[in-house]
């Protein structure tokens, strides 16, 4: 298991969001991006599991397929990458920037109206 500090976790994953390619990354909109150490009783009830130290990210809000002209003026959508589940699979920096990168990668495809079979099936 490798651990590295919040503001190191947050700039590789600002790094991945960077990485994401342009024709996605300019439909991104009203999106907030957030580092939690673990998922929260709320988060886990969201997505039906009770183990917190299996989810390693989990976006919330309206898919960008869903929304319409009636979607203004509200918070931002949220995706979560929980730190310290992510960290606990890699023992190298080299593996958590790919783990990072794939979170990012298939919580972005959950922002864009995909579910978790098409997902899986994409290979995230």
């Amino acid at each position: 298991m490798i651990s590295v500090s919040e503001e190191e976790f947050q700039q590789l994953m600002d790094e991945s969001i960077e990485n994401i390619p342009e024709l996605f990354k300019d439909k991104i909109e009203n999106l907030a991006f957030i580092v939690e150490p673990y998922p929260s009783e709320s988060d886990l009830g969201k997505v039906g599991l009770k183990e917190k130290h299996s989810l390693l990210g989990l976006y919330s809000g309206v898919p960008y397929t869903h929304r319409t002209t009636w979607y203004t003026g509200v918070t931002p959508d949220r995706i979560i990458l929980f730190q310290r589940n992510i960290e606990a699979l890699c023992n190298s920096i080299e593996q958590l920037k790919e783990k990072i990168r794939e979170v990012v990668i298939h919580e972005v495809a959950h922002y864009f109206g995909m579910n978790e079979d098409e997902i899986r099936k994409a290979g995230y």
